[in-house]
């Protein structure tokens, strides 16, 4: 049985990661976000937009530019991390490309 979810939960903590996004069949793409669950529940403790991956597939490691600290860094997602994978299209104006 599952307890009842809490009042007023903050709406960028509804995507529960499913057990695909996380451990080693993670995957992502550039420009999709990275969210890192804090220790207390429907706490966010960090969020960062993933701008770069280093395998073809897509798994980790990633570079990610991290929102509270404006700094890209190489990151391991643990247990506690998921990805949010954002609409990705392709730009004819030329953004990205």
């Amino acid at each position: 049985m599952t307890a009842p979810a809490p009042a007023g939960k903050d709406r960028r903590t509804e995507h529960v990661p499913p057990a695909e996004s996380t451990g080693n069949s993670m995957r992502a793409r550039v420009g999709d976000e990275i969210v890192v669950r804090g220790t207390a529940p429907g706490i966010i403790a960090r969020e960062g937009e993933i701008v770069g991956v280093h395998h073809p597939d897509g798994s980790p490691p990633f570079n990610v530019h991290w929102e509270d600290t404006d700094r890209v860094t190489l990151y391991f997602p643990g247990p506690d991390a998921y990805i949010k994978h954002l609409a990705h299209t392709s730009a004819p104006d030329g953004h990205g490309a």
